[in-house]
């Protein structure tokens, strides 16, 4: 990545930029002031300056005393040939207007003293640019006035002179407001892209979030092209995973169907050999054999049944079941198997029939797998009660509590397969356990 294209390089500028507010505003307002001089000069306006015209009057008029009426007539129209947009009149020392360069000014034949004292005030700093000089070295021989337009008095940078900090400060402020926003835009673009980037990783869990369109080539650039290498990967492994996955499935499913057939020989020759003469020891084998068969086929049919479940092959009817009938069947084959293991069997059914929208099989095998539960790891407690109470079937048995070592293992694939079923049919389950008994509880919603 260059150089000139990071986020660093950018804020630098930005902050050069800052720095050079002020040095550049001062010149900036020159400018201002100066560009009408300029454009004035460019188009050749004639701009007379105000010192030099007032002076040149004042030496005038010292030295009209001496001449005739002619003479001051003459003198005074070479100063309106010399500044043309100007006008000028004479008033002698009685008061009277002796001559006057434009007939149309509005200017009274004979001056009055309040006249004359209302003329300077109205032309003192006014428009047109005024200035009045005595004639001679005295101030009793009348005086002359010469009036140009301000327009064509000073350069615009003599005129905005007094104005000068007011533009340099809005000068400043322009180019303080100019860094702000390019500031803004900057810091705009940058988490825009940063939100945009925390919006594609804010998934939900278990999904690989998008791909993001990647911006400039910086800093933030960077993260958005290893984001996507990122997604590039977990998608490729995630993909593989799947594969990974169906081919367990696949072969615990055909490991499971290839294990039926021998265990069932196994069981066959079992059988025969009961019926066998054969001494006790001889029969204790046989009937250690007969329940490790009868443990693995039930090991082989959850494995092949969580197999079949996650995989989604798993056979699923729902219809309304009556839910008492269910237990009473799984309960009628359990019951020899309780009374073989010297379990006190406590039952309390609905009072009424309550159907419950189920798979009548599925909920068969989470009965099956619950009893199964309990003979195998509650054997001590000789008890199993099968309530049913509002909307809920609760099987507590008094054995050690599932947290301790049972005698026997295989527990986990059982309980996998009833959180599998029992989300499918919307039943929500939940065990409470201890050293004094365990506490299963099936609700449906």
């Amino acid at each position: 990545m260059k150089l000139r294209n990071t986020l660093q390089t950018k804020y630098l500028i930005l902050i050069v930029c800052a720095m050079l507010i002020l040095p550049i505003a001062f010149p900036l307002a020159s400018m201002v002031v100066y560009m009408p001089a300029i454009i004035v000069q460019h188009n050749d306006m004639d701009v007379y300056d105000s010192e030099e015209v007032e002076t040149e009057w004042h030496e005038k008029a010292k030295e009209l005393d001496r001449l005739t009426e002619a003479e001051t007539v003459t003198a005074l129209k070479e100063t309106t040939n010399k500044i043309k947009e100007s006008n000028v009149f004479w008033i002698d020392e009685n008061g009277k207007t002796r001559y006057i360069s434009d007939n149309t000014a509005d200017i009274p034949e004979y001056w009055t003293p309040a006249y004359t004292v209302s003329f300077m005030k109205q032309s003192y700093g006014g428009d047109p640019f005024t200035v009045v000089s005595f004639i001679g070295e005295e101030e009793n021989n009348g005086f002359i006035v010469l009036q140009i337009d301000r327009k064509y008095m000073d350069y615009p940078i003599q005129q905005l002179e007094y104005y000068f900090e007011i533009i340099y400060i809005v000068v400043v402020g322009l180019l303080l407001l100019l860094f702000i926003a390019l500031s803004w835009l900057f810091f705009r673009s940058i988490r825009k892209r940063i939100v945009r980037l925390q919006t594609s990783m804010d998934v939900e869990e278990q999904r690989i979030p998008d791909k993001v369109t990647v911006g400039e080539i910086d800093e933030v650039g960077e993260l958005e092209v290893s984001f996507n290498k990122m997604i590039e990967r977990l998608e490729a492994s995630r993909l593989r995973e799947q594969e990974e996955e169906e081919l367990r499935k696949e072969l615990i499913a055909n490991l499971s169907h290839d294990l039926r057939t021998p265990l069932a020989t196994i069981r066959a020759h079992a059988y025969t050999l009961k019926n066998e003469n054969i001494s006790s020891d001889g029969q204790k084998s046989i009937e250690i054999i007969d329940k490790k068969i009868d443990h693995l086929h039930t090991l082989i049919e959850n494995l092949l049944s969580y197999t079949l479940l996650t995989s989604g092959k798993y056979t699923y009817k729902p219809q309304n079941v009556d839910v008492n009938r269910v237990i009473r069947l799984s309960l009628t084959a359990w019951y020899p198997i309780f009374e073989k293991e010297q379990f006190t069997v406590d039952i309390d059914l609905f009072e009424e029939t309550v159907f419950w929208k189920m798979d009548p099989n599925w909920f068969e095998r989470i009965l099956d797998n619950l009893f199964q539960n309990v003979v195998r790891h509650a054997k001590s407690g000789k008890y199993i009660k099968i309530m049913c109470e509002g909307n809920s079937i609760y099987i507590m048995d008094k054995g050690p509590g599932m947290k301790n070592k049972s005698e026997q293992e295989g527990v986990g694939i059982g309980l996998s397969i009833i959180d599998l079923m029992t989300k499918e049919m919307n039943i929500t389950w939940n065990i409470e356990t201890s050293s004094d008994g365990t506490t299963i509880c099936l609700t449906k919603h």
